[in-house]
């Protein structure tokens, strides 16, 4: 596939570095040479720099016979424009636009094919706090996914030394939970993927991915890990874009307190939001924390646009008795290092938003990507087509099917029943199969499974 991406900064490089792999042919445009000649220094693809809304820069970037058109620059009104021209003179087949205003998002007739012809439009913002929102629904969870309209959900969890399911094998959650039907997808133990099989035993610190309908979610949860309460009181440092839409999300069912260093800021929030605790202070101060009752505070957020200030806040949260913390880092290297210390959550926006922008390359009939851990594993949402003749997978069981080593079908997605995806199970016409899967370079592999004969159309 041909994709042209339109700015370099952290969902652009991002996106790049997710497709390349995968034997795209990829261009970026960027102002910034610098940035570019980061990204063609380390991945096998072509950059250009110049201006993404310019005619004759879209035409050097190879746009005439492009397949796929992502426009992510930081500006909305460049993303527009962009879409509008690949479509006005060059019938660009898909274009997808980053839109950060939420004045846009509130007028989608602005994105028709009679106005700016965009086929798909992304808020990375609102897919953060969307996603924020989830793990502050369920605070002892790394990550909370959503499927088929959120009938199914995938739940990573930390195993921890003295909980219900650690020094027994897997076999055991189904006497443990016979009421729930629920399935372990892939388990990392020290960063290292491991096959479930039912005499799998958990370990302290081992990384479960289970998967279940939606509403076992928390009772789930509760079994493995106990939890004693749900969250009620949140603190939020930053109020830009994320700090403010995550406020305004919550305000109506938690306690809310959001900090920001600008006083003009802070006069503006406190305006606009009906509910919460607007806080005019640093958020590595410790004496404020102090004041705020940060030991009574169940979900601590550090959501500045700086990445040390929100390590910084995030460590002082949690050592002063924040219940858990999360921290937004930008830089992947930063990501890394953290994770796996005192702060429980360290999110990359680009990472969170990227399987919203996939979904879009993926082969086949592909409903929903997201990525895990950090981009290392991908889960998918593929629909069935086609009948036993026509297609590697419709009219088979489970067992029967060749799925590539390193992926797993979680679960069956039909009408509003979820089905866990046990051996003996088969896939009939558009069931939504998930699929998880812990080697990324098996993805295309998946795809062509999914994917009909010539001879169904």
């Amino acid at each position: 596939m041909k994709i042209l991406i339109l700015g370099a900064g952290q969902v652009g490089s991002t996106v790049a570095e997710n497709l390349v792999s995968e034997a795209n042919d990829i261009t970026v445009v960027d102002l910034d040479p610098d940035k570019l000649r980061l990204l063609q220094d380390r991945f096998d693809l072509r950059t250009l720099v110049g201006s993404a809304s310019h005619p004759s820069i879209l035409e050097q970037a190879g746009i005439a016979d492009a397949d796929l058109l992502l426009a992510v620059t930081q500006s909305d009104e460049v993303n527009l424009v962009a879409c509008k021209l690949a479509a006005s003179l060059h019938n660009t087949p898909t274009k997808i636009a980053r839109i950060r205003s939420s004045d846009y998002l509130e007028h989608p007739a602005i994105f028709g094919a009679e106005n700016f012809c965009v086929d798909f439009s992304i808020c990375p913002e609102q897919i953060l706090t969307d996603y924020i929102s989830k793990l502050i629904e369920f605070p002892e969870a790394l990550q909370v996914l959503e499927f088929a309209d959120g009938r199914a959900s995938l739940v990573a969890v930390k195993a921890v030394e003295g909980g219900p399911l650690v020094g027994h094998p897997l076999r055991y959650m189904q006497s443990h939970m016979p009421q729930i039907d629920t399935r372990v997808a892939a388990i990392f133990r020290q960063d290292r993927p491991i096959t479930p099989e039912g005499d799998t035993v958990i370990e302290a610190g081992d990384e479960m991915f289970f998967i279940a309908a939606t509403q076992h979610i928390r009772t789930i949860l509760k079994e493995l890990r106990r939890m004693d309460k749900p969250a009620k009181r949140v603190m939020i440092v930053g109020g830009g874009n994320i700090g403010f839409r995550l406020a305004l999300s919550l305000e109506k069912d938690y306690q809310v307190k959001l900090i920001d260093h600008n006083k003009k800021s802070c006069a503006r929030l406190a305006g606009e939001l009906a509910h919460t605790l607007v806080l005019n202070g640093d958020g590595t101060d410790e004496k404020l924390l102090a004041s705020e009752h940060i030991a009574d505070t169940d979900v601590f957020c550090a959501l500045t646009n700086d990445d040390e200030n929100n390590i910084m806040s995030a460590l002082l949260a949690k050592r002063a008795g924040a219940r858990k913390v999360i921290a937004l880092i930008n830089r992947n290297a930063y990501v890394e290092l953290v994770q796996a210390g005192q702060i429980d959550i360290a999110l990359s926006p680009a990472h969170v938003t990227i399987g919203s922008l996939l979904a879009y390359v993926r082969q086949g009939d592909v409903a929903v990507v997201h990525s895990l851990r950090r981009g290392a594993a991908e889960a998918l949402e593929l629909v069935a087509h086609g009948d036993r003749e026509s297609s590697k997978v419709v009219g088979r069981r489970l067992d029967e099917i060749e799925l590539p080593k390193g992926a797993t079908i979680g679960a069956i997605v039909r009408g509003d029943q979820v089905i866990m995806g046990h051996h003996d199970i088969m896939i009939e016409p558009d069931d939504h199969v998930i699929v998880f899967v812990i080697n990324k370079q098996m993805i295309r592999k998946i795809e062509k499974l999914f994917q009909v004969g010539i001879g169904f159309f």
